[in-house]
């Protein structure tokens, strides 16, 4: 349910987010295949990361993201020394930035635009590759889903930097 726009939690959600940066990108070619680290990907508009198995027109889970900060705490969780994106196949890994705060908004990698589409909650299959408890180290801590609206190639090193550009179906 939307909040008034005159409310105070309404002015504190539009409030601007402190910008982020991409530190790995990977593919996943195909169904329980490894994923492969890119340095550099293009995103296709409507579609996604180009490459990746769930490369999805039209859909809303065109490109997964998650915080490297996540990654951490999913780590201690499960007394690791270490989760990285590969374990958890997501396509981007950024620092600095809290991706639930995009939430409803447009956002930028690099020149390609972006928006947030969802949560992306944790699958059955982080348990056989994080181990036991791994589904529940990860829930609420799995990142966003998001459509590519304006595609453009990205990088390791990539600013990712929340928009004024309105949302979908916004008036």
């Amino acid at each position: 349910m939307p909040f008034h726009p005159a409310s105070s939690l309404a002015r504190l959600i539009e409030t601007p987010v402190r910008p982020g940066v991409v530190v790995w990108i990977g593919a996943r070619p195909g169904r329980r295949e490894a994923m492969r680290a890119e340095p550099v990907a293009l995103l296709a508009a409507g579609r996604g990361l180009v490459g990746d198995r769930y490369r999805n027109a039209g859909g809303a889970r065109q490109l997964t993201l998650i915080e490297a900060e996540s990654l951490a705490a999913i780590a201690s969780h499960l007394g690791r020394e270490r989760v990285d994106g590969e374990d958890v196949r997501r396509n981007v890994v950024v620092r600095g930035i809290n991706l639930l705060a995009l939430k409803g908004r447009r956002f930028r990698i690099g020149t390609a635009l972006l928006e947030a589409s969802g949560e992306c909650h944790p699958c059955s299959r982080m348990e056989e590759i994080l181990g036991a408890g791994g589904y529940n180290a990860m829930r609420g801590l799995g990142g966003i889903t998001a459509r590519v609206i304006e595609g453009a190639t990205i990088r390791i090193g990539d600013a990712v930097v929340a928009t004024t550009d309105p949302p979908s179906g916004a008036t």
